[in-house]
C-alpha cells in the first residue's frame, strides 16, 4: 500500500468542538421525521446531520426523543449537536415550516415525483425534506401539503431504501449542490 494512504488519527482529522459546532452558520435545510419506529435510524440521521451542517431535525409523532441509549448507540454524540424539536404529528411540523417559508419536500415514491437526480435545489432556499416510516411511508396529508415529492430511483427487486440511507442519499445530494458548489 502507498505511504501516502495510511488511516488519519482522531487528531489528524481536526474536529471541531461542539461549542464551535454550535457557532457555525449551518444549511438552511430540516429533516422532518415523519413516525419513525427504529431508534438506530433515528440516530443514524443524527449522525448524517452532524455530519453535513443541518439546521434540525424535527421528530414527529411516535419518532423517539433523546435522550435515550438506543438512540446515542447510532448518533455517537449528535443529539447533542444537531438541534431538534418533537412535535405530536407531522402536520403540526409542516404548518410552522410553512409559516416560516420552509419548501416542504417529501422524499417518496408518488405519481409525478421528481427523481433525485434530477432535482436542483434553490440557493438559499429553506428547505425541509420529509423522511417517512419505515412501513408506510410518509403519511399521505404530508404529501399534498408538500411543495414537491423526491424519489430516489431504485433499480433491484426491492421498492424501498432504509429510512437512514434514504435520508444519508437525499441530504449528500442537497449538501454538494449547495455547499460544494461555492467552493
Amino acid at each position: 500500500m502507498p505511504e501516502n494512504n495510511k488511516k488519519l488519527s482522531l487528531k489528524q482529522l481536526n474536529r471541531i468542538s461542539l461549542e464551535e459546532y454550535k457557532t457555525q452558520d449551518k444549511l438552511p435545510i430540516i429533516i422532518v421525521l415523519d413516525n419513525i419506529r427504529s431508534m438506530s435510524n433515528i440516530g443514524s440521521i443524527f449522525r448524517t446531520s452532524d455530519a453535513f451542517k443541518i439546521e434540525a431535525i424535527h421528530l414527529c409523532g411516535i419518532t423517539s426523543r433523546p435522550p435515550h441509549r438506543e438512540i446515542r448507540k447510532t448518533a455517537l454524540g449528535a443529539t447533542e449537536s444537531v438541534s431538534w424539536k418533537y412535535f405530536p404529528t407531522t402536520m403540526d411540523s409542516i404548518e410552522e415550516l410553512k409559516e416560516k417559508a420552509y419548501t416542504i419536500i417529501s422524499v417518496e415514491q408518488v405519481e409525478n415525483s421528481i427523481m433525485l437526480h434530477d432535482y436542483q435545489p434553490i440557493k438559499n432556499a429553506k428547505i425541509a425534506l420529509v423522511m417517512g416510516n419505515e412501513v408506510n411511508g410518509v403519511e399521505q396529508d404530508v404529501i399534498d401539503t408538500s411543495d414537491l415529492c423526491i424519489e430516489i430511483p431504485q433499480y433491484g427487486t426491492k421498492h424501498s431504501l432504509n429510512v437512514s440511507i434514504s435520508a444519508g442519499l437525499v441530504i449528500w445530494h442537497v449538501f454538494q449542490t449547495l455547499f460544494l458548489a461555492k467552493k
